[in-house]
């Protein structure tokens, strides 16, 4: 593309994860060999220079330039728990009044939703802090569902991996797919999951000892490929239906037939990943019964069909 953002701006910050940090300045700092033109120029913008985790960073600029740039990116905080830095705040909410486009990976949405970003819409961030999220910042739609949401200018995603899906994605916007292609095989990762995509999080069976389901849960993990009924699983409990609704709410925070097709799903899941099994074997192993009742769930649950995650997983 002729035109499109050049400058990039990646806020530095004390408490920063190196890891969303180091993702966005390797996506946007090194130009595949395949650009014939123009790549971006990238700058690390800070006050200081700051600790991300383990490693000391020395900015090239201050703060003041993510007012300059066309593309911030603020990577994750590694505390939630504490305001973020005012300064980082004030540079941001400058830098989107000046026109930037305005990119959060993980919890860094954290300083956009204080910086009154987000207000009136829709955003993501890692599953463990969706519910932190929405509490802190009622005006914020959260999603905990999908990988990353492009409001236009501005963008937000899910944790680490879906941190690269969203980086992919703006190179993507700006150079077209061939060329995210490139840059995501020099990567080695998955060149697109759609931003819609599912963070591919399932309810797993609790792992402490001690509650009502301990044993019903795993009884029922072997018996995945069979038909079972809350009915089924009420009686091998040897308690009412109404009495095991209230324990596996208790326990897993949903219903039984809820925990039951996650639970399906995700065997799914691992035999797509790990197999070269038939879609209607595999819904046959997972108790789905067709292959057509497996594709329906799990497109409903997971976001892309089970095809479209076997290649996601199986590259």
């Amino acid at each position: 593309m002729s035109s499109f953002p050049r400058s990039v701006a990646v806020a530095a910050t004390d408490g920063m994860l190196h890891f969303e940090l180091a993702l966005a300045y390797e996506v946007f700092g090194s130009a595949p060999d395949a650009v014939p033109g123009p790549w971006y120029d990238v700058k690390v913008c800070g006050a200081h220079a700051v600790r991300a985790g383990r490693f000391m960073v020395e900015p090239d600029c201050g703060l003041d330039r993510l007012a300059h740039a066309e593309t911030v990116i603020v990577p994750a905080l590694a505390n939630v728990d504490e305001d973020p830095p005012a300064d980082l705040v004030e540079a941001v909410r400058a830098a989107h009044e000046s026109g930037a486009r305005v990119v959060s990976l993980c919890t860094g949405v954290f300083v956009l939703a204080a910086a009154g970003l987000l207000d009136g819409l829709r955003a993501t961030t890692h599953w463990a802090h969706t519910e932190q999220l929405a509490a802190l910042y009622p005006r914020v739609e959260v999603d905990p569902d999908v990988l990353y949401v492009d409001n236009g200018s501005v963008l937000t995603s899910a944790g680490k991996a879906a941190a690269m899906d969203l980086c992919l994605h703006l190179v993507r916007r700006d150079h077209g797919s061939a060329i995210a292609n490139v840059v995501a095989r020099r990567l080695v990762v998955p060149p697109h999951r759609a931003g819609g995509q599912a963070q591919f999080v399932t309810t797993p069976v609790p792992a402490q000892d001690g509650h009502p389901l301990a044993e019903l849960l795993p009884w029922v993990m072997r018996r995945l490929d069979q038909p079972l009924t809350v009915e089924d699983l009420a009686r091998q409990a040897n308690m009412s239906s109404r009495h095991l609704a209230r324990h596996f709410h208790a326990v897993t925070g949903t219903t039984p037939l809820q925990w039951l097709l996650t639970q399906r799903i995700r065997r799914a899941q691992e035999l797509l990943e790990t197999t070269d099994d038939s879609i209607d074997s595999i819904a046959s192993a997972a108790g789905m019964g067709t292959a057509t009742t497996l594709r329906r769930h799990f497109q409903r649950t997971i976001g892309v069909p089970p095809d479209a995650y076997r290649r996601t997983f199986r590259v």
